[in-house]
């Protein structure tokens, strides 16, 4: 995993939020049960109630400049990220322990408005290992490799609104 804090300006934070709040943001469903938070995709979909990976709208074009930017930080050709999802945490909202779905490879976020916990944890013979790290407002972090394989992770009820833009390339046949 890597980790940088202050990724945005103050300015870039707030011209993001402002495109962010007029998105066309929906409950957030998981096999037929709804989620605190309230999400939206571009590029790809995923559709945890059965329909798998699927197109969906192009992604807005204020969103291209942060892709870019998360790219290089990534190291990765610009373009790599085909897939945004963008996610509203209201306060209380969370996500529990999961990994990226297997057809993602490379994972960015990018933490806006408030903090939060982001945790991590991996099987051992006997118990967890675990981490902890707080994802400051306007920080990147990446999930690849073991962090991104061998590791789940999640986010305890947040204490104020919070966005995060995830940015996710996904896996083309043969790729791994």
């Amino acid at each position: 995993m890597k980790y940088q804090p202050e990724f945005l300006s103050a300015d870039e934070e707030r011209a993001l939020l402002a495109d962010i709040e007029t998105l066309p943001f929906k409950e957030f469903e998981f096999r037929g049960f709804t989620g605190k938070r309230r999400t939206v995709s571009f590029g790809w979909r995923y559709d945890f109630n059965g329909g798998g990976l699927t197109r969906t709208d192009d992604m807005p074009e204020f969103l291209t400049s942060a892709r870019a930017r998360a790219e290089a930080f990534a190291r990765i050709a610009p373009g790599r990220f085909q897939q945004v999802l963008v996610t509203e945490y209201a306060p209380g909202a969370g996500i529990g322990w999961h990994k990226d779905r297997s057809v993602f490879g490379d994972v960015a976020g990018i933490s806006l408005l408030s903090s939060c916990t982001f945790r991590l944890r991996r099987r051992t013979a006997k118990s967890f290992e675990r981490n902890t790290l707080v994802a400051e407002p306007r920080s990147v972090y990446l999930l690849r490799g073991p962090s991104r394989t061998e590791w789940q992770h999640s986010i305890p009820g947040v204490e104020s609104l919070r966005y995060s833009v995830t940015f996710r390339n996904v896996i083309e046949e043969g790729e791994s």
